[in-house]
């Protein structure tokens, strides 16, 4: 039984106090990015960001996999407070109704913090907006690094997570609104990259380079149906569904309930007309991950040995390459170490880094593609 959820209207001194912590928590980078000796500050608090939203992605698989998402059953604060302490008396009186229940003190507090994190990677995507505008209109509109269009698009993206970061709590973690939730940061992440690569990453032009991206872009898609995948399956809570590989209860095939297990409009842990979800679902869930796994690992090992013998893009390449091991060897371990929570948050990392790797890797090419 989850605790009764708190629906009214913030008031205006919680938001204040929320507004001052996120203010707070972003005040951090900033200072890093204005005493930095970097020449080019834009580049720097593009490159910052992008560290800061990279570790916003893997501190909400941490609590996603702690089960602390509902940890404040409320949003935007905890229990109509700005934070844990103000909300303590709530927060141990839900405690010791359901001491192993969604709200404790420790998950109250993982949950707040993810929160603060999420409000100061927002304050920090509207400082780039702000100077992307400034820079642009001062110089004429010349500036094509500094066009505004996608840093204004990353600020809609960012209210738009923060809509879907609310419907997370609100919505009880129904699992369509978390893995959503998890697309859109890796969405945020996608397009960070690319601004810093504006400033940071040289193009590679020559024929080589243009067969790689398509490729790259397809690598992409495939990397994109797999996370959400990989979401759905953590969201559902079936990683355990199957605990042998790479096997599935002792079967190639096992009896796997696709009806329910993706049927997307349900509550958690149950049908779309509200019965229990059955092990054959959570086993559909786990099994289709997994399997299409084998697609994208081949086809992103594949790219990469075709791009390392390409100058210019060998370096991203073999990272690419690594990763995509790495990914493998924590995907399997979270299997035979029955789920630990670092290897778990390491799998969801190396998720994001595969995005990242290529997203600079489609930059790199696109200017050879162009070029046709």
């Amino acid at each position: 039984m989850i605790p009764s959820f708190n629906f009214t209207i913030p008031d205006h001194t919680m938001l204040i106090q929320l507004a001052i912590t996120g203010l707070l928590v972003a005040m951090l980078p900033l200072a890093i990015v204005l005493t930095s000796n970097d020449t080019n500050k834009y580049r720097k608090l593009l490159w910052i960001t992008l560290f800061l939203t990279f570790d916003l992605i893997m501190f909400g698989s941490f609590t996603r996999l702690t089960d602390s998402g509902l940890g404040c059953p409320d949003w935007p604060g905890c229990y109509g407070q700005a934070n844990p302490v103000q909300a303590h008396a709530d927060i141990k009186a839900a405690e010791a109704i359901m001491p192993t229940g969604p709200v404790t003190v420790i998950k109250a507090w993982i949950e707040m913090i993810h929160r603060y994190i999420a409000m100061a990677v927002g304050v920090l995507i509207i400082a780039i907006m702000v100077v992307a505008w400034r820079k642009w209109l001062k110089s004429g509109r010349q500036l094509a690094a500094y066009a505004p269009t996608l840093p204004t698009a990353l600020f809609l993206l960012v209210c738009l997570q923060g809509a879907f970061g609310a419907w997370t709590v609100t919505m009880k973690l129904q699992p369509i609104v978390v893995t959503i939730h998890l697309l859109l940061g890796l969405m945020l992440l996608g397009m960070l990259a690319i601004l810093g690569a504006r400033h940071s990453v040289q193009t590679v032009i020559n024929s080589a380079a243009r067969s790689i991206f398509s490729p790259a872009v397809v690598a992409l898609g495939l990397l994109l149906i797999q996370i959400i995948l990989g979401g759905w399956v953590s969201t559902n809570y079936a990683v355990l569904a199957c605990t042998d590989f790479p096997l599935c209860h002792g079967m190639l095939i096992p009896a796997m309930d696709f009806e329910h297990g993706f049927s997307l409009w349900r509550e958690l842990g149950k049908t779309s007309s509200g019965d229990l979800l059955p092990v054959e679902a959570l086993t559909a869930i786990h099994w289709v991950h997994r399997s299409f796994a084998f697609i994208v690992i081949t086809y992103v090992a594949w790219l990469s040995h075709k791009a390392m013998k390409i100058e210019g893009l060998r370096k991203t390449s073999k990272w690419l390459l690594i990763a995509i091991g790495v990914q493998l060897v924590s995907g399997v371990s979270t299997i035979y170490l029955s789920w630990p929570i670092l290897i778990a948050v390491l799998h969801n990392a190396g998720a994001a880094l595969l995005v990242l790797l290529l997203v600079i890797l489609i930059y790199k090419t696109k200017a050879a593609a162009g070029s046709q």
